[in-house]
């Protein structure tokens, strides 16, 4: 494994802003946790979670998309989303490089 394999790519500035963005909504980091408690997991199931619009479940899971923490692909009429841990570990590392300054 080469020095660079181990050690976690670094987010662009641009994805960092928008990972913070997206983390900045109460209500959109309830539906990536409630994604993240499958492998894969229905928009259908988070419309019966939460109580808010189809639109509104449909514009959270964009906004999470568009940040990179999900990835959502068509199965026929279903959108199934997971979360992308690769980008949590991104940005966690990210975030504790800018505020300890190690790294």
């Amino acid at each position: 494994m080469s020095a660079r394999a181990s050690k976690t790519e670094r987010l662009s500035a641009d994805q960092f802003d928008r990972v913070a963005k997206a983390l900045a909504d109460p209500t959109r980091v309830a539906v990536l946790e409630a994604i993240g408690k499958e492998e894969v997991c229905a928009c259908q199931r988070l419309r019966e979670e939460f109580t808010v619009t189809k639109a509104t479940i449909s514009h959270h899971v964009k906004e999470l998309v568009r940040a990179g923490l999900i990835e959502a692909r068509r199965d026929g009429q279903f959108l199934l989303c997971r979360v992308r841990g690769d980008t949590l570990r991104r940005y966690t590392a990210e975030l504790l490089r800018r505020v300890t300054g190690e790294g």
